[in-house]
């Protein structure tokens, strides 16, 4: 049962497993089938058996996971949560990515795809039109994000976890808005943007460059949030409001998802489609120095990730330059 189970640190440094995947190993989550515990995973039970709650009204303080040697090593897993949360929250890889790759390496090569022939129909004897595959020309390396948050124990022991989870989120988002910035950048990379026709954008721009991607079909466009906030002032978005009420994105009455990024500079937008444009690579999760955050003398947090970003059909990505 999950209150039998012997906590040690040693539990975050087995390869190719996380804290809650160890966990799992000693305290399977079907050992609860049917039972009051059966939506928890195997660290949400830890919290429970230590009586540790991390939201609402009763929440807990820093110093709850302090309690015991064995509840201190409850307190890495919830700081990655948080900060892996901030990360989810913050992200736009979600929207933009076609794929998600995963490696232990520290560069990735990835595939570059091109289509050739004529989809006219093929003649008697005639030669068939091909897609093509072939391995990038180079190895790419992927990119260390990290940050580190100061702070003494002190400082934090009175915190509520809830408050203290805000300020770990806030450290996640900035590690996303990084990796969201490298994203598009690999996305815009080579390609010569197309122009407006006027001095300002109108919706018949928005509408020619989502018909210009030809085959096909631009899914998503990424803009700055002062283009964002142009294309929203447009009289025939004034529609689309209820798109945003309903599920917080905004849609074109085309179909077309608008992400805002503030990493898109220049005034442009980058409209993709999200199917085939990108892969994500991930070298690594995120990752906590958990021997320092056992001891309730840590005076610093760091976290970091490693990953990287492929276009994979060129075709596949248009720009426009609103400027």
């Amino acid at each position: 049962m999950y209150n039998k189970v012997k906590l040690d640190k040693s539990l975050y440094s087995i390869t190719g497993k996380s804290f809650t995947q160890a966990l799992s190993v000693l305290d399977p989550d079907e050992n609860y089938a049917g039972t009051e515990l059966a939506g928890l995973d195997a660290y949400e039970r830890q919290l429970k058996r230590f009586d540790i709650k991390v939201s609402g009204k009763d929440c807990d303080r820093v110093e709850k996971f302090f309690v015991t040697s064995e509840s201190a090593v409850l307190f890495p897993e919830f700081v990655r949560r948080m900060i892996k949360q901030g990360m989810n929250e913050a992200s736009i890889i979600g929207d933009i990515a076609a794929a998600a790759t995963y490696t232990d390496s520290m560069d990735y090569r990835s595939m570059s795809v091109t289509v050739s022939g004529s989809d006219t129909g093929v003649a008697q004897g005639g030669q068939l039109p091909s897609t093509n595959v072939r391995l990038a020309s180079s190895a790419q390396a992927l990119t260390k994000f990290a940050r580190k948050l100061n702070c003494s124990y002190e400082s934090i022991r009175k915190q509520r976890l809830e408050a203290f989870g805000v300020i770990l989120r806030s450290l996640g988002a900035q590690l996303s808005r990084a990796a969201n910035k490298l994203a598009v950048t690999a996305l815009a990379n080579g390609i010569t943007p197309d122009s407006i026709a006027g001095d300002s954008i109108t919706y018949a721009d928005l509408a020619a460059f989502w018909a210009s991607m030809g085959d096909f079909d631009m899914t998503v466009m990424v803009c700055s949030p002062e283009v964002m906030a142009k294309i929203l002032a447009l009289d025939e978005m004034k529609f689309c409001v209820s798109d945003y009420m309903a599920n917080g994105k905004v849609k074109t009455p085309y179909g077309v998802t608008l992400v805002k990024c503030s990493a898109v500079t220049d005034g442009r937008i980058i409209g993709l489609d999200s199917s085939c444009a990108g892969e994500m690579i991930y070298g690594t999760d995120i990752i906590v120095d958990y021997d320092k955050l056992i001891s309730t003398q840590c005076d610093e947090i760091a976290a970091s990730v490693t990953v990287g970003f492929s276009k994979l059909m060129s075709d596949a990505v248009k720009v426009l330059a609103t400027e």
